[in-house]
């Protein structure tokens, strides 16, 4: 008789954050296959659990995936864990759950943390709809396509960030984008955890070297609704809109340029001899 896949989530942080089930899950199954399997051991231990840990992360997820399915159809029951929340949100999940499906394995799933969801709850944005787009690309291009597409969205945007990217990343949203509603969620449920909310260009300013684990959340419905707004308002309007924001002036002349669609010399022109 074969066995069973168990996607199980795991604390995001506090390693009080997990469910009784995923503890019982985890004493229960044959195998728990880890991201890290140092960082699991440290939870495992903490709830007295002793099970063979085999690695499972991006880099070997396609050989893992084989080798785990063919132990699953041994007659293994096996437990993917990645080293914080849910496996398969921005963490490896999702290909041997693909291929279980391929097999007619039952793949059962473990509910319990998901940073972008206690982010999201906690954040004061939109939570009726939402699109998560996990880390952008670190190619210029793709990266650029992405930007675009999220430039396009009327609902909440969710991205995960390292600390080291932060604040190119919010840079780029505020030039592609622009200055827009933004929160940042950092170290979700450890000792320095916080939130930050505001503007992109305040936040960046209050955010001082960044340590930890980040989540971006994007107000782009409120977004859309000031761009139908300024969509109706003159040049020295929106001029005197962005100055009331506190953009500087070189910022508040390549927004317009971006909202009129013109080059943003066309725009310069006109506002040249305005402070």
């Amino acid at each position: 008789m074969q066995g069973k896949l168990y996607l199980v989530a795991t604390p995001i942080g506090n390693l009080d954050d997990i469910t009784f089930r995923a503890i019982k899950t985890l004493k229960e199954v044959d195998i728990i296959a880890a991201e890290d399997t140092r960082h699991t051991l440290k939870l495992l231990n903490y709830y007295e659990i002793n099970k063979p840990l085999i690695s499972y992360h991006r880099h070997n997820e396609d050989i893992r995936s084989d080798k785990l399915i063919k132990q699953i159809l041994e007659g293994k029951n096996i437990a993917v864990v990645s080293d914080a929340g849910t496996p398969g949100i921005s963490d490896p999940g999702e290909e041997i759950a693909k291929e279980a499906i391929k097999n007619n394995i039952e793949v059962i799933p473990i509910p319990g943390a998901c940073a972008l969801i206690n982010a999201l709850i906690c954040s004061g944005l939109n939570t009726k709809e939402f699109a998560f787009y996990g880390f952008l690309p670190l190619n210029n291009k793709n990266r650029k396509l992405v930007i675009n597409s999220i430039k396009n969205e009327n609902k909440t945007v969710i991205l995960y960030e390292a600390p080291h990217k932060l604040k190119k990343t919010l840079e780029d949203i505020k030039q592609n984008i622009g200055d827009i509603k933004c929160v940042i969620a950092k170290e979700l449920t450890k000792i320095h955890e916080n939130f930050y909310r505001g503007n992109i260009s305040s936040i960046i300013e209050d955010i001082g070297d960044p340590k930890g684990e980040y989540i971006i959340l994007l107000d782009l419905k409120q977004n859309k609704l000031k761009e139908d707004e300024i969509s109706k308002m003159s040049i020295e309007e929106q001029y005197n809109m962005y100055k009331m924001e506190g953009l500087e002036k070189k910022e508040i002349i390549k927004q317009i340029a971006r909202n009129k669609k013109v080059p943003k010399n066309e725009i310069y022109q006109i506002f040249l001899n305005k402070d």
